[in-house]
């Protein structure tokens, strides 16, 4: 497989010397004009790279909707293979452009790890073109099936006539989304690529409740499109921006719309899914055992950690996390005076479903407890944040329920970034069908990992930078943001969180998580590990319930090499916060460092290490 160079490698390194120690009158009188060199072709370079963001926004209405922007607001982003390849040729031109256009040693620093990131951007994508037909397009966790009708519901904002219009002729190009994707998936299918019998259980079972209520089906429900788009056209009635009579129109368009094309496109992808199911082994395999699967997997690898690190490399460095959190863990047994072994610990803690000091009852009262109690963690890590942070966010934070058409008992709680003007809040996401896979022991550790001072506060941050050219305000680096996020239950620890032993043994189980993952996702993709084998591996090494054991697993199957970046950005910042504080002693600033971190947005780690490394010689001198 051709190796994505690293960006040390990409970038073109600066040839200028030191700066002399002493400087005579003409060099002093020169160094005016240097510097107004450099900061000519850096702004002229940021204002190329407005242009081309802004041009290569316009290209995806589902992006510009998702900034809380109304262009192309009827459309969807076409998901052929065509188009794709269209993408990666702009991307190629547009660094043809950036290389012959611009002097690099002529900007300034930032502006160089600007260059380097665009440039990086197209080598990443360039790298997994040969194995665009390897990823899988439908499954139970990625699925279009699933995020489009989300997208929908959820970003599509209504405030006049006008959106709804858009809303409803959405619907049609939601369908034809679908449809595409269901052609890709049938010509991977064709080159032997089918993803395991578990996704094809859940694309049919989450597609088919696309399906249920009205107007698909006689019920006294409505399907999840036909409430939400009745929600938004009695928004505008209550808003007396329509009246009873458009009202009616509006809902009849909307329900004509969705049987006309969301019921056949979504009845195709079930009837395929189901057809094809007797082509899929009852053995769930991983990558390896695809058309150019080791090849393939080592691309996945580059692209989620951002480093050249080996599939061996990873899962010894998980097998020795595993080592010492399990360590970690049994001090905190001891603390608590458990008096049999830590895996009789384990099964102490998960055994009684039914014991509140672990778990809340299942039932709707219990669900809510959950999110109140997420909230409450939150609000006090929120009053904590100026003590360790000078960039704090300004947009705000929401504790949610998954909503019912695409909640999945165990599934892993996620978030959604708000808007970068605020309009809409950040939302943390949690999946509560099934309160047996949620102890109350791990959920303190998830909300700082998926609120603050973890996802919402690293991406809002990123998405209100003023000082870096936009691109970086939204670019996406698996490693980086993950890696901040379990960071982030680490800091949170040292914020004072984790008012008792259990819930510290909580967090230790959600980093072990992490480290098993690992130790699990190289060994179903490089070693052959059955799902039987990553199982057992999770339930020897950590308490994590059956429920979520048995989703984080297929989840790895389907979605290769993701898994691994959390512990890999984890331990790149643990390691940089180490050298920062060896090296600048009693200047080193937590404010500081952290502020250098989340100041440049997400970018791949060696970048990260640049900008550290820059501050720590700024922060000396």
């Amino acid at each position: 497989m051709k190796k994505l160079l690293s960006l040390a490698a990409i970038a073109v390194l600066s040839a200028c010397g030191q700066a002399p120690t002493e400087t005579t009158s003409e060099t002093q009188a020169a160094a005016p004009a240097v510097e107004q060199k450099a900061q000519s072709e850096t702004e002229r370079l940021n204002e190329w790279f407005e242009a081309k963001y802004e041009e290569q926004l316009l290209q995806s209405p589902m992006t510009l909707t998702r900034l809380g922007r109304k262009e192309r607001y009827d459309e969807f982003d076409d998901l052929t293979e065509a188009a794709g390849e269209k993408q990666l040729q702009w991307q190629a031109k547009t660094v043809e452009e950036l290389k012959s256009q611009f002097d690099y040693n002529k900007l300034s620093e930032d502006a160089k790890i600007s260059y380097d990131i665009w440039v990086y951007q197209y080598e990443a994508a360039k790298a997994q073109q040969p194995y665009v037909r390897r990823n899988y397009v439908f499954t139970q966790m990625l699925g279009a099936h699933a995020s489009l009708p989300n997208f929908l519901i959820n970003f599509h904002r209504v405030d006049e006539v006008s959106d709804m219009d858009a809303y409803i002729k959405r619907i049609g190009g939601l369908a034809t989304a679908i449809s595409q994707l269901l052609e890709r998936a049938k010509v991977n299918a064709s080159e032997g690529v089918r993803p395991p019998y578990f996704a094809y259980e859940g694309v049919i079972e989450q597609s088919s409740n696309i399906l249920k209520g009205n107007p698909f089906e006689e019920s006294v429900n409505d399907s999840p499109l036909f409430a939400d788009a009745k929600k938004e056209i009695q928004g505008l009635l209550d808003a007396n921006k329509i009246d009873s009579v458009q009202a009616r129109t509006l809902e009849e368009q909307a329900k004509n719309a969705l049987l006309e094309n969301i019921k056949p496109s979504y009845e195709n992808l079930i009837a395929w899914f189901k057809e094809d199911f007797a082509n899929v082994p009852k053995q769930a395999t991983g990558a390896g055992a695809l058309p150019d699967g080791e090849a393939y997997y080592n691309a996945a690898l580059l692209a989620r950690t951002t480093t050249n690190l080996t599939a061996n490399e990873v899962h010894e460095i998980g097998l020795s996390e595993v080592k010492r959190i399990l360590g970690l863990m049994d001090g905190i047994r001891q603390t608590v005076e458990f008096k049999g072994s830590l895996q009789e610990f384990f099964a102490y803690i998960k055994s009684d479903v039914t014991n509140e000091q672990f778990y809340y009852p299942d039932t709707d009262e219990g669900r809510q407890g959950y999110l109140d109690d997420s909230t409450a963690y939150l609000d006090y890590i929120k009053g904590k944040l100026p003590e360790y942070f000078g960039l704090l966010p300004k947009a705000d934070l929401v504790v949610k329920r998954v909503e019912a058409f695409r909640e999945r008992p165990g599934a892993a709680q996620h978030y959604n970034a708000g808007t970068p003007d605020g309009s809409r809040p950040g939302v943390y996401y949690a999946h509560l069908s099934d309160m047996t896979s949620m102890p109350k022991n791990e959920m303190e550790a998830i909300a700082y990992h998926e609120g603050n001072p973890g996802h919402h506060m690293q991406i809002s941050i990123a998405q209100e930078l003023e000082g870096v050219p936009t691109f970086r305000t939204q670019a996406f680096f698996n490693s980086y943001i993950e890696g901040w996020a379990l960071y982030s239950e680490l800091l949170a620890k040292e914020m004072g969180a984790y008012n008792n032993p259990y819930s510290d043994f909580g967090r230790l189980v959600t980093e072990m998580w992490r480290a098993i993952r690992l130790v699990v996702d190289t060994g179903i993709h490089a070693k052959g590990w059955t799902e039987e084998q990553a199982i057992a591996y999770f339930k020897e090494n950590s308490p994590i319930a059956e429920g979520q054991i048995l989703s984080e697993v297929r989840r790895y199957f389907v979605w290769p090499g993701q898994a691994t970046s959390y512990k890999i950005g984890m331990l790149k910042i643990l390691e940089l916060r180490a050298k920062a504080q060896q090296e600048l002693g009693d200047k080193f600033d937590i404010r500081g460092f952290h502020d250098t971190v989340l100041g440049g947005g997400s970018v791949p780690l060696d970048v990260l290490e640049r900008m550290v490394d820059n501050w720590i010689e700024k922060t000396k001198a």
